[in-house]
Parts: structure tokens; C-alpha cells; sequence
């Protein structure tokens, strides 16, 4: 079912279209050029296909110039290369892309995840954000064990396997220790929360991902103070902005912090097989 957030952005100020078209050019631009080292691409008709070891992926500039016969046949090729695999896939559409492109997903018998909101904001923001709550700690993590732990929690906060998580952020740490940097909030040994840093190399800006909390921790400071330390890890890095593709949960918190909503982005998924 293809939900909406609860507070759609408003027409975009000035600032927020040019923030949108720094996001475009180098977080929608660099993708091909920065995947961990166990997945593969293969574009075509300004489609990225990327398959991994978890599920495929569809990434697009926005399909901007096609004829609506175009964007469908980049659909149905896309569905049909992933189903020749007996792959399932998401395609990650955008509330600026081409218009005719979710009619030919969902035509093509795709369906809609939650929407998320697309937030960016400048990186100096962000390194006050807040500190742990009492008798919370956070700690960097790397080791396998502490991933897998990571995973854990990811599938009891949402209800889902998530147990394949461990090996892809193995795999991002492996193909760019430089770029990844991963967080556990802890409480007497056990992660409560849990987020990561994903830095684009060549651009000037880092992906805050992953932030997840257990449901007894939350509205207590702990996700505020992941973005904090993420935060400061990128300024040390350079990075002049932070993007989310937040939910709605975290959405107003980051928009407090200072972020900007910039545009929605919905992950239409299709089945192994290409059935719904």
C-alpha cells in the first residue's frame, strides 16, 4: 500500500530546490561509482540495475526526457532482467521524477513501501544534537559479532529478517573502511539503538542510515545523540552535508535539528519472479 508522510513538504523555498539539486547531482549521481564490493551493475535505458547478495536495486536519474512509452519500457526491462534471475528488487522513485514513472511501476505490478521524506541539511548543524541519556553509551563498532548484533535489533524493531544486514555492512566496511563508520547506544552491554555514517566519496556529502531504536528507549535523546556523534565523525571528515531519507518517525525530530525536506522517495518493490 503506498503511504504518504503525515506532513508532505511544502512548495520548496528557494534554498531547498538548491539543496534538492545538489542531492540529485551528487548522492543520485554517484551511485554507480561507490557500491560495496559484492554487488553489480548493470545499466540500461538510464536504468541502474544493481544486484547484491540481499535483493536488487533500480536507480534512475529521474527518467526526465522519455516519452510515457519509454519510462514503461525501462520498467518492463527492469522487471524482466530482475525476474530472469528469479530476483526480487526495489526501484527507489522520487517525487520529482518523471511523472509517468510510478503509473508504469505500478502497472507493471509493483507495489509501494512506506514514502520516506529526503532531508539534507549542513553538517556544522548537526554536532550538538544532544548527548546520551544517563546510563547510555555509545561505541563504534566493526566486529562481526557486534554487526550481527546490529542486525538483531534491526529485525526486533521491525518486526522483519534483518539477519542478512550483518553480512552487507561487513561487506561496506570491507570495500570502504574510510567511508563507513557504524554507532551502537548501549545500556549495560546491550545495543538499544544502533545507526551508521555512509560518507560518498568524491562528494560533499554522508548518508546518516540505520537509525533504529528498541520502543522502551525511544523519546529519551538516543537518536539525537547518534546523529550528534555522526555529526562530528563527518566535519572531521569534511563533509559539508548530511542527507536522511527519513521516516516519519524520525522526520521531525531532524527537522528540528535543522534539516530540509527536499522531495519524498518511495520504494516500489517487486517480488522474486516479478509478482507481486
Amino acid at each position: 500500500m503506498h503511504t504518504h508522510p503525515s506532513h508532505p513538504p511544502a512548495a520548496p523555498s528557494p534554498a531547498a530546490r538548491r539543496l534538492l539539486l545538489e542531492h540529485d547531482r551528487q548522492v543520485r549521481g554517484s551511485i554507480a561509482r561507490r557500491l560495496p564490493d559484492g554487488w553489480s551493475a548493470f545499466p540500461a535505458d538510464r536504468v541502474l540495475r544493481v544486484r547484491t547478495p540481499h535483493r536488487g536495486f533500480a536507480f534512475t536519474d529521474g527518467l526526465h526526457g522519455l516519452s510515457e512509452d519509454e519510462v514503461d519500457d525501462a520498467v518492463a526491462s527492469t522487471v524482466a532482467f530482475f525476474a530472469g534471475h528469479g530476483e526480487g528488487f526495489e526501484w527507489k522513485a522520487y517525487s520529482h521524477d518523471h511523472p509517468a514513472l510510478v503509473p508504469a511501476l505500478r502497472r507493471h505490478g509493483l507495489v509501494a513501501d512506506p514514502t520516506e521524506t529526503v532531508l539534507v541539511g549542513p553538517t556544522g548543524t548537526f554536532t550538538d544534537a544532544g548527548a546520551p541519556p544517563d546510563g547510555v553509551g555509545l561505541r563504534r563498532v566493526r566486529l562481526r559479532a557486534d554487526l550481527e548484533a546490529i542486525a538483531a535489533l534491526q529485525s526486533e524493531v521491525w518486526d522483519e529478517d534483518w539477519s542478512w544486514l550483518a553480512e552487507d555492512l561487513e561487506d561496506r566496511l570491507r570495500s570502504a573502511p574510510d567511508d563507513v563508520a557504524i554507532w551502537v547506544a548501549e545500556v549495560e552491554g546491550r545495543a538499544v539503538s544502533t545507526a551508521w555514517l555512509v560518507r560518498l566519496p568524491g562528494t560533499g556529502f554522508a548518508g546518516l542510515w540505520g537509525g533504529s531504536t528498541l520502543a522502551a528507549w525511544r523519546r529519551r535523546g538516543v537518536y539525537r545523540s547518534l546523529v550528534a556523534v555522526r555529526a562530528r565523525h563527518a566535519q572531521r571528515l569534511g563533509v559539508r552535508h548530511l542527507w536522511v531519507d527519513a521516516s516519519d518517525d524520525s522526520r521531525p525530530i531532524l527537522e528540528r535539528l535543522g534539516m530540509t525536506a527536499v522531495a519524498t522517495t518511495t520504494p516500489w518493490i517487486a517480488s522474486p519472479g516479478g509478482h507481486p
